[in-house]
């Protein structure tokens, strides 16, 4: 066995280190290289100017160019080597195939000396690494280019390396050792997501390697690592389909920007570019216009939160089914024949008859209503103009249009779109929320219907994959707007149990009949919270399919207090109490926005220091944050509290959601308090 001992693994590591430093060395030469040689051609290019004809000059910058790219690609590199001289790997396989023993480091990224034909560290994603993750000690696989290699996994180490120094080695005979995932999880949170190579477990791995599918939708409890695993499988289809697959062909719909803020480390860390992010109003911006108004997510949540408005509360859940989706589909199928009236056409000395004008409405039955009208305009005056050798005059162009466009009784998507709640006789369904401002529910029908009559003036072409984060809170009309406005593969995950408004959350049953080539996973086993906060939250809002990892901390606390003042002492108390401690992150998550931003303003006059994170909000930060159930999803915090957790204050099945979620943002510690009477959803 190469290196048997603990001993023989640090000397070994100072060889690695060695040789990553004489690398580094030597990428350095080659920068000034590069650098000296794009400064001589500038100059070059700068004395001779007057001599130089144009091809000379292109050819010139086009030099000045590949030098840049060379040298950039270089720095690429430095970066990645810099970054494995702190911690060039943290796994072993001795691999044994064909009867010959092969003995794979693996680190974050791979590197090599000597022209790239001896790999000293294996990158995690390349398939050899899939063993490490995969399998026990004993009989073990893996898919390479030129098919599958059976063989024997003999051994199997972990290691953590901090600054060059090796804290630890365990030798493992399981998936990824519990004591090393214990340690990793009993850390401090930090200020961004980081990568988790090192403790992927045999279930996340699956998921990160699968290329097979074309629509994946990952069901994950609280804590299980869904988001992490959705970037590094990101990261893991870059490496496998370089050439074919880039940064700028994915796109990520995250929550806000705050979350986006959050995970922004992740792909850069694992040597990718960041890639471009959007949340899901922004991209309903783009084809809304500015004709019409409408609330935002947030809007909503927080109207919900502050008013008890049954009837809202039934068109939103009126407007989150698949039945519904399938009612607007019928009726605008069924409306695109109803609705058209044609007759024959005479204007000045243009004619159509209306069976030609029918025929060609009909022959252009795959375009949208719109652009099916202006075609058979541009039909009728190309004849025209064929027939007679002259364009017609522009006013009598217009009264073409103009009467073709009218052959649609409805004039406009709006017209159509309340004419659909007319035909399933609920009129009463469609309310704006103000003068020219739609219900947050009635946004994405309402686009779905504009793009059916309109058409879609620019598409994602580019977009080779989507990922789509809290699936949960996206409405089967948002995924049928998906489809339309994509046709790429996708990843979409989330967790049902975590909406923070239940009346319209979405599952995987009601995601999946958008998308052909779907394939699901349930994630079940939480790795955030102590097994003591999360059973503390699924009595709360009980998921039975949630796993605890077996990792303890302090119970939480329940404190029932006299009254506001009283409250407040004791949040303080518990804010000093986490300045005193390891901890680096505290989160005090109030049910709504509006209780958040009053709790802060107590908190800064009674001298404390903490950071607002609220609907404005573009980055994430360590120390305390008070910010709403709503602005905390995806987030996690060391300790966490919970203000207001009163009977009056959580009542309803969407506090309860809400309350479910809250908890589950805490890592280490968890503290409760209300005034007066406590929840009944803490009993």
């Amino acid at each position: 066995m190469l290196h048997p001992t603990e001993k023989e693994e640090r000397l070994y590591l100072d060889e690695i280190e060695k040789e990553l430093k004489e690398e580094l060395v030597e990428l350095d030469e080659k920068l000034q290289e590069y650098q000296e040689k794009i400064l001589g051609l500038k100059q070059y290019m700068y004395e001779n100017q007057a001599q130089l004809d144009k091809v000379e000059k292109a050819m010139s910058r086009v030099s000045v160019l590949e030098e840049a790219l060379f040298g950039e690609d270089v720095l690429k590199q430095k970066k990645r080597v810099t970054k494995l001289i702190d911690s060039p790997y943290f796994g072993r396989i001795d691999f044994c195939h064909d009867d010959k023993e092969e003995v794979f480091y693996i680190g974050v990224y791979g590197f090599s000396r000597g022209g790239g034909l001896h790999n000293l560290i294996y990158d995690w994603r390349a398939p050899v690494s899939s063993v490490f993750y995969d399998f026990e000690i004993g009989p073990a696989h893996y898919l390479a280019p030129m098919g599958e290699v059976d063989g024997e996994l003999r051994l199997k180490r972990q290691y953590k390396i901090q600054r060059g120094v090796m804290d630890y080695m365990i030798e493992s005979s399981l998936n990824i050792g519990d004591e090393v995932l214990q340690k990793e999880l009993s850390h401090s949170s930090d200020e961004k997501m980081k990568n988790i190579v090192a403790t992927i477990q045999k279930e996340q791995n699956q998921i990160i390697r699968n290329e097979t599918a074309k629509v994946m939708i990952i069901q994950g409890a609280a804590g299980s690592g869904k988001t992490s695993i959705a970037l590094h499988r990101i990261a893991f289809l870059l490496y496998r389909q370089r050439g074919v697959l880039n940064s700028q062909n994915i796109l990520i719909i995250s929550p806000n920007k705050v979350f986006a803020d959050y995970i922004s480390s992740v792909l850069p860390e694992l040597g990718e570019e960041n890639i471009a992010e959007i949340e899901f109003d922004e991209l309903a911006r783009e084809y809304m216009g500015k004709k019409y108004k409408y609330q935002t997510f947030a809007q909503q949540v927080e109207s919900l939160i502050e008013n008890e408005d049954p009837a809202a509360r039934e068109r939103i859940r009126l407007k989150a089914t698949n039945q519904f989706v399938k009612q607007l589909q019928s009726f605008l199928e069924e409306a695109q024949e109803r609705y058209f009236a044609p007759e024959d056409l005479s204007v000045e000395d243009v004619f159509a008859s209306k069976e030609s004008i029918e025929k060609e409405y009909h022959y252009y039955k795959n375009l949208s209503i719109k652009v099916r009208l202006r075609k058979i305009a541009d039909r009728i005056l190309h004849k025209y103009r064929a027939e007679n050798e002259k364009k017609l005059d522009p006013k009598a162009a217009k009264k073409v249009r103009d009467t073709v466009q009218h052959m649609f009784l409805l004039p406009d998507a709006m017209a159509l779109y309340q004419a659909f709640y007319e035909s399933i006789g609920q009129p009463q369904a469609f309310c704006m929320a103000g003068k020219k401002t739609l219900e947050y529910a009635d946004l994405y029908p309402f686009l779905y219907t504009k793009l059916f009559f309109e058409g879609v003036d620019r598409g994602y072409e580019k977009v080779k994959h989507l990922l789509v984060d809290e699936m949960q809170d996206y409405t089967p009309i948002q995924y049928a707007v998906l489809a339309k406005l994509f046709s790429c593969r996708m990843t979409i995950l989330g967790d049902s149990f975590q909406s923070v408004n239940p009346y319209s959350s979405s599952s995987i049953e009601k995601i999946e009949p958008y998308f052909e080539g779907c394939q699901t996973i349930e994630l079940c086993k939480s790795y955030r919270s102590t097994l003591e906060i999360s059973e503390f939250a699924r009595k709360i809002l009980n998921n039975k399919k949630l796993v605890s990892i077996e990792r303890h901390g302090p119970l939480p606390t329940v404190s029932e207090c006299a009254d506001s003042e009283e409250e407040l002492a004791r949040v303080r108390q518990l804010m000093e109490e986490f300045r005193n401690s390891s901890f680096g992150s505290m989160g005090i998550i109030c049910k709504s926005q509006s209780q958040a931003g009053e709790l802060f303003e107590k908190l800064q006059q009674a001298g404390e220091e903490v950071t607002l994170l609220d609907f404005e909000s573009t980055s994430f930060s360590q120390g305390i944050v008070v910010t709403s159930v709503h602005m905390s999803k995806g987030l996690e915090f060391d300790q966490v509290i919970l203000p207001g957790v009163s009977q009056q204050n959580y009542r309803t099945q969407m506090e309860q959601s809400l309350l479910y979620i809250a908890c589950t943002r805490a890592m280490h510690r968890l503290d409760v308090t209300c005034s007066g009477k406590k929840s009944d959803f803490l009993q």
